[in-house]
């Protein structure tokens, strides 16, 4: 920690939410004839890294002067009147539970816009793809930096538009109808959580969410609580997204860029989990706890399911996509973080952020790696890549090749390293859940959900054989390995899943006094 004043904390965090807004207009204005460099489309791409690398600073020293000796406070605070009418209001902080979504969002899209510049995205002009990563940067900060319902749905909304507009314009095959999808069921879940949001501010006389979290829930009725957190809870499942309402998820990985699809399962699906956690156990604790049973229930036939749709990709003649493959798994390590959610306890939160977090890490590099391949190979299609383009990586491409094996086995959950931490603690929280609920119910949700960790060693065991073993070809063609800009853009993520898996005190260490406050009855 270094010692950072209250004020320049403040500007860092605004800086946070408003400079990629900013960068974004400057990416669509005529570069400077300085800055050109070989030709406009370079400068942009390069204005991008530019940007995004000073937001990514940003969240750095803002997480150096964070006091980590009082992480359940709300720091870098702006409260400022906006709508008074409404007592709406430009109300920012962070505390233990945001600070690693923030820096989590900073780093994949600084690395989003590094590989973009390394690998320029075939399709429209690159000043329109800048601009709205940068839109989709800003939203997403927003998201985690706001402390006011209307704002969190103003911020929650505004990443909807750039990423339809990532996956129609630039993403592969079928984008146009995966685009349409992603934005009507989502936007569908928000008009939903709208009206929740309404009903608890409206009822509580207030939208700010430290005075929400503080009331605990004492200004609302049962039944109110439970009207929220049934239309909240469904906007913000979308988003997760919660098996059964996760359909849209699969083909917008499928057609997306590479880039969509790392801050699509990186970034933001922590939205629908964060809201989880910022609003919806601490305003509404009791609605909460009515819900919860079926919240974990969803989650791990979500994980099973989950599971079973990959080892169905996974199978040799399946004309399995790898993209759609992770993009499945993602479904079931979501359920591991809505199970530890709906547990109530601090166990089970801390692992569902911690897991939040590893996910972020570990599916971003798994989605940068098959970008990669198929940049390579022309082809994600795992019955291609096995029998013709890719097969044997460990022979042709020996460092393309470990990469990927060692994101499958971060992903399945192996001790040491990040994907472990957050599914243990989910299990853990199963077995004792909070008072009030049904603990032979939870023990049940637990044995499923151990069980599903055995399915995700399969399918991403079956994953790795097919495409980085077996005997090379003679006739194979020549398979570039990893590249300087490749290996810039995904060492960091290599890194921080070691790091996070070795260290996680690193992490629990932010997030556990900030839940245990907010379970027991707000945020100072």
């Amino acid at each position: 920690m270094i010692d950072i004043s209250e004020s320049v904390m403040q500007f860092l965090l605004a800086f946070l939410v408003a400079g990629p807004l900013l960068g974004a207009v400057a990416a669509l204005l005529p570069a400077p004839p300085g800055l050109k460099g070989k030709s406009p489309d370079q400068a942009v791409l390069r204005h991008g890294v530019t940007v995004t690398g000073a937001i990514l600073v940003a969240a750095i020293v803002l997480a150096l002067g964070f006091d980590h000796d009082q992480p359940s406070k709300m720091q870098a605070t702006t409260d400022i009147s906006w709508i008074p009418a409404l007592d709406v209001r430009l109300h920012l902080g962070t505390d233990g539970i945001s600070l690693p979504l923030l820096v989590l969002t900073a780093l994949l899209t600084f690395l989003s816009a590094l590989y973009s510049y390394s690998r320029p995205p075939t399709g429209p002009s690159p000043k329109a793809f800048v601009a709205l990563l940068l839109v989709l940067e800003s939203g997403t900060l927003a998201t985690f930096a706001v402390l006011d319902l209307i704002l969190f749905f103003l911020a929650f909304e505004m990443v909807l538009i750039p990423m339809y507009f990532l996956i129609a314009r630039w993403g592969g095959g079928g984008r146009a109808e995966a685009a349409w999808k992603f934005i009507l069921y989502t936007l569908l879940g928000s008009v939903i959580m709208l009206l929740g949001l309404l009903l608890i501010g409206i009822e509580a006389g207030t939208f700010d969410m430290v005075a929400l979290a503080t009331d605990n829930g004492r200004s609302l009725t049962t039944s109110v609580q439970v009207i929220a957190v049934l239309a909240i809870g469904i906007g913000l499942a979308v988003k997760t997204p919660m098996w059964p309402l996760h359909s849209w998820l699969p083909d917008a990985h499928t057609a997306a860029p590479t880039v969509g699809s790392v801050l699509l399962a990186g970034v933001l699906l922590k939205m629908g989990t964060y809201g989880f956690v910022r609003i919806l156990l601490p305003a509404a604790p009791d609605g909460f706890r009515t819900f919860a049973p079926y919240l974990a229930a969803f989650a791990v036939v979500g994980i099973i399911y989950g599971s079973l749709a990959c080892l169905a990709l996974a199978g040799q003649g399946a004309n399995g996509d790898l993209k759609r493959l992770i993009a499945y798994s993602s479904v079931g390590h979501m359920g591991f973080v809505l199970l530890g959610i709906a547990t109530m306890t601090p166990t089970g939160v801390n692992g569902a952020l911690f897991a939040n977090v590893a996910h972020g890490l570990i599916t971003g590099l798994l989605f940068f790696l098959v970008g990669g391949l198929k940049d390579r190979t022309g082809s994600t299609d795992l019955d291609t890549l096995a029998k013709e383009a890719g097969a044997a990586l460990y022979g042709r491409a020996p460092r393309l090749g470990a990469l990927f094996a060692f994101a499958a086995v971060a992903s399945l959950g192996l001790p040491g390293l990040a994907g472990f931490w957050g599914e243990m603690l989910a299990l853990f929280g199963a077995f004792e859940p909070a008072e009030g609920l049904s603990r032979p119910a939870f023990l049940t949700f637990m044995a499923i959900g151990a069980f599903g960790t055995l399915l995700t060693a399969a399918y991403l065991l079956v994953m790795v054989r097919r495409v980085c073993m077996g005997a090379v070809p003679q006739d194979a063609p020549a398979l570039t390995d990893v590249r300087l800009r490749e290996f810039a853009a995904w060492t960091p993520l290599v890194v921080l899943t070691v790091v996070a898996g070795l260290w996680p005190k690193a992490l629990l260490g932010l997030t556990d006094p900030a839940v245990q406050q907010l379970l027991s009855g707000g945020t100072r």
